[in-house]
């Protein structure tokens, strides 16, 4: 019998998990993520590209925004290739300007908003105009480009 134990505990199972091969597939994934990282760039935007309109309409009110914080407002009518500003004011300040634009919209509420705004503007500005007029009951509103 003695024989006996000593056989029983030589064939005695480990009772542990090999973890090298868990290591091994942890380590190729980890590579395949710092390999494929770099080729995508989340700060990359697909900007939507805009044409121009099929008809511009004839008659809007026209704000212009310029680099100085200054602006200007004015009535305006297109006549084929020519323009004519009705009327035209300068502004000083933002507050100026939303007054005279509710000042506009009433007196012809018609009328599309067109903003042309220098490319030296902070793009902040021509936002909180637009959501401005937008609260004023603004319902058009476009911006001018080249």
């Amino acid at each position: 019998m003695g024989s006996m134990r000593g056989e029983r505990s030589k064939r005695k199972l480990k009772a542990e998990i090999n973890v090298v091969p868990y290591i091994d597939v942890m380590l190729v994934l980890l590579i395949i993520f710092m390999v494929a990282s770099p080729m995508t760039n989340p700060s990359v935007i697909n900007l939507p590209t805009a044409g121009q309109s099929t008809q511009p309409p004839n008659s809007f009110i026209e704000v212009t925004l310029k680099p100085d914080a200054s602006a200007s407002i004015s009535l305006t009518t297109r006549n084929g290739s020519a323009t004519q500003r009705e009327r035209t004011d300068e502004v000083r300040n933002k507050e100026q300007l939303m007054n005279l634009l509710k000042e506009y919209h009433q007196s012809k509420p018609d009328l599309a908003v067109m903003i042309s705004a220098d490319k030296g503007i902070v793009y902040d500005e021509v936002v909180q105009v637009i959501a401005e007029a937008k609260k004023i009951g603004i319902s058009r509103v476009a911006l001018a480009t080249r």
